[in-house]
């Protein structure tokens, strides 16, 4: 039953170390929220599956605040530019997040909880011990039953709404979830180029599309240099950028500049123009950030979502770009489709 999502071992939550928050005007305490439930969620504005989460989190917080439950998100950069604050407050502004946010830019909480996982939750009881916990996207009618229980372990007789029906239709039963391409990362630390010429060392070099491009990995044409966590266009003229890939949707982490000065010095956005299968995109599968025409303008560093397929598929994307300093730090694939 519902009592058994909880963990019997009373583990003690740490406690927030001192530093910046956001949608709070005081700096929040674990000791001082006694007496209320606590679900701290590890997310990072710039993640997949963190973006997937948030709806859910989003209406936990509409149900369950004024019930005793108090949602605080961890906010732990995986990239330099999510150690910004002025980066952070735009995305929880966008994402309509209600609830307050730590900026875990030095990964003090992340180490404290011995976290390793983008999203993951931990429910804290009243009394401050850590009950329940999940890695990853999903669990989403487990982690409510958990936060019903552990409100109930306080006031039995709590009038609690009913769990929630799953908010987007591959999260429904019956869904098919497939394996997509694994997330591909651009730069010299993990980078999954698939050009023969390689990385270089990290300095500008000058490249020609493989005939054979096979998945699991991304290729380009143009003058391209690495950095530690990404690829940016460094020529005159235009690059290409080709994936080949298997998913319903490609979403990629993408910046008009990788330097916050240059950011500031150059504001304009960086166009970027999308096509699948030497094709421009249609109404049917274009993704959310491309405009009408096939375009992406890439106007700050974050995430932007390419392709949204009919089903589960297997393409090859085209990414073409002229303005010199953009640059890729990630692509991430989703596989699920709703039931039929």
């Amino acid at each position: 039953m519902v009592d058994t999502l909880l963990n019997p071992q009373r583990v003690r939550a740490p406690a927030f170390p001192p530093g910046d928050w956001l949608n709070t005007d005081t700096p929040l305490q674990l000791a001082a929220l006694r007496g209320r439930a606590v679900l701290v969620d590890f997310w990072e504005y710039s993640c997949i599956n963190c973006l997937r989460t948030l709806p859910y989190l989003r209406q936990w917080h509409a149900r369950y605040a004024r019930l005793g439950l108090t949602i605080i998100g961890i906010h732990t950069p995986e990239f330099a530019f999510g150690r910004e604050r002025r980066q952070v407050e735009m995305a929880a502004r966008e994402l309509d997040i209600p609830y307050p946010i730590f900026l875990d830019n030095d990964y003090r909480v992340w180490d404290a909880f011995a976290n390793r996982f983008w999203p993951a939750k931990y429910l804290i009881d009243q009394q401050g011990y850590i009950r329940y916990q999940t890695a990853g996207e999903g669990h989403y009618e487990a982690t409510e039953r958990a936060i019903q229980a552990v409100l109930r372990e306080a006031a039995p007789d709590l009038d609690l709404p009913p769990v929630m029906e799953p908010l987007r239709p591959e999260d429904h039963p019956g869904a098919v979830c497939y394996r997509p391409t694994p997330e591909l990362y651009a730069g010299l630390d993990r980078g999954a180029l698939g050009n023969p010429e390689g990385y270089a060392g990290g300095v500008p070099m000058l490249y020609r599309l493989p005939q054979d491009r096979p998945r699991g990995a991304f290729y380009v044409a143009g003058a391209w240099q690495a950095g530690h966590n990404t690829l940016a266009y460094q020529g005159q003229t235009e690059g290409v950028l080709q994936l080949p890939y298997e998913a319903v949707e490609v979403n990629a982490v993408m910046t008009p500049h990788v330097e916050t000065v240059e950011r500031m010095l150059h504001p304009e956005p960086a166009a970027v123009e999308i096509w699948q299968d030497d094709a421009p995109l249609t109404d049917a599968n274009r993704g959310d950030d491309v405009l009408p025409e096939g375009r992406v303008l890439v106007d700050r560093p974050r995430l932007y979502n390419l392709v949204r397929n009919p089903g589960f598929e297997r393409h090859e994307l085209t990414l073409r770009v002229k303005a010199r300093g953009f640059a890729v730090y990630t692509f991430s694939f989703t596989g699920c489709v709703k039931p039929r």
